[in-house]
């Protein structure tokens, strides 16, 4: 493989079979659990990066089940995201992503720069309750529940609300050196091309647990906002650049 076939072809790792793919990621029927609930305030803005800001002390603690993901197969996730605002625009900050299939952990993080680690999440309807649970390795580290499809929402109002809210993530990419980073960028993406089948709310509780290497309760939970169940048809595309820590 000569330089220039290297400079036309190269784009992800490995070379000869990246994980991550030159698309648009459609996900359809994809699940989302999400409950957002109030923290502290002080908390979140030592973890929110600049020059993003912390509109409040609300966090989204989502479950999701992606059965039909264009590149990735049948996968689940579930993650905390932080309200914060840019410019103007409120939008959503991600703070921790935890999945169960390597190929949208790699992707996620060299494209994007979603903060994916591997565990172990779920999203199931236990009789009545609709139910989300995260375990690292073998330990318990979160468990939603809510009353299962109790009060329909506005799927129009719920599309445009998905589509128009931004996604901010910090993407660092290590240098060979071991000892600083090579890429340092604040991202924003947005989901595209969304048609909600089902949206759903009803009563919602939270329970976070302590784990050394899943620390879901830094931002501890201090009263339930809401519980929204949504099933929707999503496409993600690239992002952009707006800002670089490196040229700061």
């Amino acid at each position: 493989m000569n330089i220039k076939e290297i400079q036309q072809h190269a784009f992800g790792m490995p070379i000869t079979s990246p994980s991550c793919l030159k698309i648009d990621y459609k996900m359809r029927n994809r699940e989302y659990f999400i409950i957002s609930y109030e923290t502290d305030i002080e908390i979140l803005k030592k973890v929110v990066p600049e020059p993003l800001e912390v509109v409040s002390n609300v966090v989204k603690f989502e479950f999701m089940k992606m059965p039909d993901a264009s590149g990735f197969g049948s996968f689940s996730e579930a993650g905390q995201m932080i309200e914060v605002e840019y410019n103007g625009v409120q939008g959503n900050y991600s703070h921790a992503m935890y999945l169960d299939d390597l190929a949208p952990i790699a992707a996620g993080r060299e494209i994007w720069g979603y903060p994916k680690k591997f565990a172990r999440p779920t999203l199931e309807i236990d009789s009545d309750t609709l139910l989300g649970t995260l375990r690292y390795n073998s330990v318990s580290v979160a468990i939603g529940t809510m009353g299962f499809k109790y009060t329909e929402l506005d799927k129009l109002a719920t599309e445009q609300s998905m589509a128009n809210t931004p996604i901010f993530l910090l993407k660092i990419l290590p240098h060979v050196n071991g000892r600083e980073s090579e890429i340092c960028q604040l991202v924003r993406c947005f989901v595209s091309d969304v048609k909600v089948h089902g949206a759903w709310t009803g009563p919602a509780a939270l329970q976070l647990f302590e784990h050394a290497l899943a620390p879901v309760t830094m931002l501890p939970v201090r009263k339930i906002i809401s519980g929204v169940h949504v099933i929707a048809d999503v496409t993600l595309p690239g992002g952009e650049i707006i800002f670089d820590y490196k040229k700061a």
